[in-house]
């Protein structure tokens, strides 16, 4: 800010024993994990939680098909409770796409961790919803709307909590008459549930160092429009995935259908950010693929009703860093638990926050504080998550390095190896290798993608699409969209990549404007921004660091 911090008056501080970042479903298990526990052991244990977006569930994106597995752990009768999960997995189709025509792959042919049935369909946000309340209901506090954007340390370096955002800050970074002090909430222990490439995480794994000892993390950018089809269309407990086109045999990735509800159809992309043309548009591939004969005829008579983006992690356990630091521990995609083959990660996430609540139970019940929380540590890496993800952990290295068409065959057989054959595979564990910003080839050497006009009917434009993603933020705000340097997207980018960020952001953020002169320069539409994350992975310069704007912004996804 323009002003000097000492002239800024001081923050507010309130004191708990758990702080917890994020009402995902990480966050909320471990709040409703610990308040279960303090119950059982009779401790008074104060818990609050933080959510960036305007309400619990607001910037939640997920496919989803849920494995209960976390929530029965969790809360057993949730059923009873009436969680809303009622669409139970019917039929799993897996299908090659070509460019006219498609293959069923043969169920038997796929590892059985693949199978669907016992899953249910559903919207992980009204989950989430749900999971707020329950939380709530056991006296824990959440706060949405306060976005976290400071770690606070003590004098030996511990976490002692979190501050949230000044609000009524002006572009400038001068107060404006609205402005308000963000707030000190400090903690004994303060768990980060912000999901994937979450801005805290980045910097707790930094100063930590935690990440010294795993592969890059991996990612994705997954793209989803909830449908509303005509009922005659309508399958429910249908899920459908596929790979091949529109995508080429060497970039990683796929697309999915499920049926559920009342005539809903989750449509998605999952495109794999190490992708290497700086031309291809993960937002124009995904409406590509909606024009596959095997696709499109599902969307016939229906209406899209919602839109939405967000970056997941894939490096799978080769990638997870060290998990607890002292006073704090990272959970769900913050750490990286997500099942890249099943596209699931939720199930992971509720179990992590189980696992880091008690062990800080156990912690607080011996009088600890501050300390690095070596149980939850423990728990992870010898229970459940860690037994989901090792035996997928090839799966996307090996895709990454033969392609779709011998990768995904290669990662097939890795597990069917270690999950029924022999509990063991030759392979070992493989490595990632560089990080995504580093994979994409020079412009020179790169082929440009023409993409089809969108129709206003199947297909649509980027604008138009952000429209139904109910995004919006406070125009007169600092751009939480921070470049290093400046000249850098015209300098550099533009010549060696053609500047990337215009395509890879599915939001239409990042725009290269030209003068009548022929000069250009870089236009960031930070208020278009659905908080992927994108920008922050795949920039080849490493050049954009994504901070959280004033909570409350950003999308609104009401159910997806």
């Amino acid at each position: 800010m323009a002003s000097e911090e000492s002239d800024l008056p001081e923050r507010e501080a309130m004191e708990f024993d758990v702080v917890i970042v994020g009402a995902g479903p990480a966050g909320l298990s471990a709040a409703i994990r610990i308040k279960q526990l303090a119950v059982e052991t009779g401790q008074d244990i104060s818990v609050v939680v933080l959510e960036k977006g305007s309400e619990v569930g607001a910037h939640i994106l997920s496919g989803a098909v849920i494995d209960p597995v976390g929530l029965n752990a969790l809360i057993p009768d949730w059923r009873e409770r009436g969680a809303p999960l009622t669409t139970q997995v019917t039929e799993d189709r897996f299908l090659v796409l070509g460019p006219a025509g498609d293959v069923q792959l043969p169920n038997m042919l796929m590892p059985p961790l693949m199978n669907n049935h016992g899953n249910y369909i559903g919207s992980l946000g009204l989950v989430v919803r749900w999971l707020g309340e329950q939380a709530a209901e056991l006296g824990v506090e959440v706060y949405p709307g306060f976005a976290a954007t400071e770690v606070l340390y003590d004098a030996e370096g511990a976490v002692v909590g979190v501050a949230t955002g000044d609000m009524g800050v002006a572009r400038d970074g001068t107060p404006k008459d609205t402005f308000q002090r963000g707030m000190e909430l400090r903690g004994k222990y303060t768990l980060i549930a912000e999901g994937a490439r979450g801005s805290l995480a980045k910097t707790l794994i930094s100063r930590f160092d935690l990440a010294r000892n795993a592969e890059p993390q991996k990612y994705g950018i997954g793209l989803k429009e909830l449908w509303e089809v005509s009922p005659e269309l309508h399958r429910p407990g249908l899920v459908q995935h596929s790979f091949g086109w529109p995508l080429d045999l060497k970039t990683g990735g796929g697309s999915f259908l499920y049926h559920y509800g009342k005539n809903l159809v989750s449509v998605g992309f999952v495109l794999h950010l190490n992708y290497d043309n700086p031309y291809l548009s993960p937002y124009d591939e995904f409406q590509r693929f909606k024009t596959h004969p095997a696709i499109r005829s599902v969307f016939a008579g229906g209406r899209r009703i919602a839109y939405g983006a967000r970056a997941l992690t894939e490096g799978g356990w080769q990638s997870i860093p060290k998990l607890a630091f002292p006073g704090g521990a990272l959970l769900g995609c913050s750490a990286g638990f997500m099942n890249l083959p099943r596209i699931k990660g939720s199930h992971n996430a509720v179990l992590s926050g189980i696992h880091a609540a008690e062990a800080a139970v156990e912690a607080l019940a011996a009088g600890r504080a501050y300390d690095v929380l070596e149980g939850y540590e423990t728990a992870v890496r010898a229970g459940p998550i860690a037994t989901d993800l090792k035996r997928v952990r090839n799966v996307k290295p090996l895709w990454s390095r033969f392609g779709t068409v011998a990768g995904v065959g290669l990662g097939g057989i890795d597990m069917w190896l270690r999950t029924i054959l022999f509990g063991w595979s030759p392979l070992g564990t493989l490595g990632h290798g560089k990080s995504d910003a580093k994979s994409l080839r020079k412009a020179r050497n790169a082929t440009p993608i023409a993409y089809a006009k969108p129709d206003g009917v199947l297909t649509f434009d980027k604008l138009t699409n952000v429209s139904f993603s109910a995004t919006n933020h406070e125009e007169d705000q600092p751009v939480h969209l921070k470049l290093t340097d400046p000249a850098i997207p015209i300098e550099v980018n533009l010549p060696q990549y053609a500047e990337p960020a215009q395509r890879y952001c599915p939001a239409g953020v990042y725009e290269v404007v030209r003068d009548e002169a022929g000069g250009a320069r870089f236009q960031i539409n930070a208020q278009n921004c659905v908080h992927c994350k994108t920008c922050d992975i795949k920039d080849p310069s490493e050049n954009i660091t994504w901070v959280c704007p004033e909570g409350g912004g950003g999308p609104n996804y009401a159910e997806m």
